[in-house]
């Protein structure tokens, strides 16, 4: 257990030139006193580290000091050979360095290594996509990639949800995959927006150069950005009651969240159907997600949206009556 603690924290001080003592402690999860009596130990064996009290203090390697152990664990192996995790890279252009890369990882391991790896890979895949989502592809995912590593800003022209596309100079901060879609982090007249990259229709890399703000953490802003949004989306609640005999197959459709909803269910009617209420972005999706279950549910309420159902599903009655008496 020690030997594992001391190369990750060799490998800690390798990545981050100097750290607190108090910092190494809470990544390690020891003391601090611990975390001194290893960088003794390393010390002596060799290893050129040492470290300094006081505000400006810290543990730190000898300049120019490196080490070609790779420290990895068992789990820590198979992870990054699990099976599906690449495909945003791929997505990247960058499929064929990581496959390089962890071909020579590969080739350095020991044989009883290799084999686990296969072992594993045989037994999990990690699928990025959600249920019934195509996987979006851009042609100027590239291109966004190549503006945020060279911190340059883009033209961009961009269509709304609403269909209108505009023009505008954005500067790239980041690229997030979520579930097979990818989007972009960008300043746009000095405020933090969030484009989705399936809607670029044009990007165009300038000449001029930005400067980052030092404070922007994109993992941060994504998990604040991703809670606020789902939180402002309006929802649209609609009752509705569920045949007995397509209550199995709703998890199938709506997932298994749904479960929830069933057990927490009023007792069925006389004729075994539920009601539950589900929670819909819009009226429109509400109702298209409601016509494409037949008559397996009936719409209690809103009214408006049981009107529109009885609508619908009579026009489409009068258009094959029409057709057939053609």
């Amino acid at each position: 257990m020690r030997a594992d603690r001391l190369l990750s924290l060799l490998m800690l001080l390798q990545i981050r030139g100097s750290i607190t003592a108090r910092e190494l402690a809470e990544r390690l999860e020891v003391s601090e006193r611990t975390i001194y009596r290893d960088i003794e130990a390393l010390s002596l064996s060799g290893v050129p580290v040492y470290a300094e009290r006081g505000p400006s203090g810290g543990c730190r390697l000898a300049e120019g000091y490196r080490t070609n152990l790779t420290g990895l664990t068992e789990d820590e192996v198979r992870t990054l050979f699990l099976s599906g995790v690449a495909r945003p890279l791929a997505d990247l252009g960058a499929g064929k360095a990581l496959e390089a890369a962890l071909l020579k990882l590969l080739a350095a391991l020991p044989s009883v290594q290799r084999r686990d790896i296969e072992y594993t890979r045989q037994r999990l895949y990690m699928d990025a996509v959600g249920w019934f989502y195509s996987h979006e592809v851009s042609p100027f995912l590239h291109t966004l990639r190549q503006a945020i590593w060279d911190d340059r800003k883009v033209c961009l022209t961009y269509r709304k949800p609403d269909g209108v596309v505009s023009e505008r100079i954005v500067e790239p901060l980041g690229l997030v995959a979520k579930a097979g879609v990818w989007y972009m982090v960008a300043l746009s007249h000095s405020e933090l927006r969030v484009f989705r990259v399936s809607r670029v229709c044009d990007a165009l890399i300038t000449n001029e150069s930005f400067q980052r703000p030092e404070d922007f953490d994109l993992e941060q802003y994504w998990i604040t950005w991703t809670t606020d949004f789902q939180t402002s989306v309006p929802t649209y609640a609609v009752t509705i009651r569920v045949s007995p005999a397509f209550v199995p197959v709703l998890p199938q459709i709506l997932g298994e969240s749904i479960h929830k909803l069933i057990e927490a269910a009023p007792p069925p009617d006389k004729d075994g159907w539920i009601t539950i209420t589900l929670q819909f972005d819009s009226f429109e999706h509400a109702r298209r997600h409601i016509l494409g279950l037949g008559t397996f549910v009936e719409v209690v309420e809103p009214l408006e949206l049981r009107q529109a159902v009885i609508q619908v599903a009579s026009g489409i009655v009068e258009f094959y009556k029409e057709r057939d008496n053609l």
